[in-house]
């Protein structure tokens, strides 16, 4: 759901913006805002019953990160963390371009994650044909990286907090 009418509390999107869960390369600030520049966090939440999988749309390598790249699959008592962006509306062409969403690489889904006992309705990408392969030591970096980045400022926010 990408117009949802008035915004009611911080749960749901305006009709000028939606939630976007990413949990993989989109994880990272930058490369997500070179084309999306409405792009600023939300927060981090989790995905219930899903996993995380790195593959290649129809065993094709991708030409950026040479290897395979993450989407998520269903998988009852799993979890997949990410990163909830609040973006405009006016960036969603863009969003699925990057997702390749028009070769038919990913599509748009709307699922439910849950951050401190609130559940959220956002839009995420699932990739179709998926080959399972093992991601590029670039892309693992640059996932892994950003997962680090986003533990230690959690951990920073709590010891300013205490």
């Amino acid at each position: 759901r990408v117009d949802s009418g008035s915004k009611t509390d911080d749960n749901m999107e305006d009709n000028h913006t939606f939630l976007y869960f990413a949990y993989g390369s989109n994880l990272l600030k930058e490369r997500l805002q070179l084309k999306n520049p409405s792009a600023t966090v939300h927060c981090v939440a989790r995905l219930k019953d899903y996993k995380l999988v790195f593959g290649n749309h129809k065993g094709l390598a991708s030409d950026r990160w040479h290897g395979g790249v993450a989407t998520i699959e269903h998988s009852p008592g799993d979890e997949v963390w990410g990163v909830v962006w609040r973006m405009n509306v006016s960036d969603l062409e863009s969003l699925d371009s990057q997702e390749n969403v028009t070769l038919g690489a990913y599509s748009p889904v709307e699922l439910s994650v849950k951050t401190k006992g609130q559940d959220l309705n956002c839009r995420t990408y699932i990739m179709n044909s998926c080959v399972y392969a093992p991601p590029s030591p670039q892309y693992l970096k640059v996932r892994l990286g950003l997962c680090l980045m986003f533990v230690l400022s959690c951990f920073e926010i709590v010891i300013i907090t205490i």
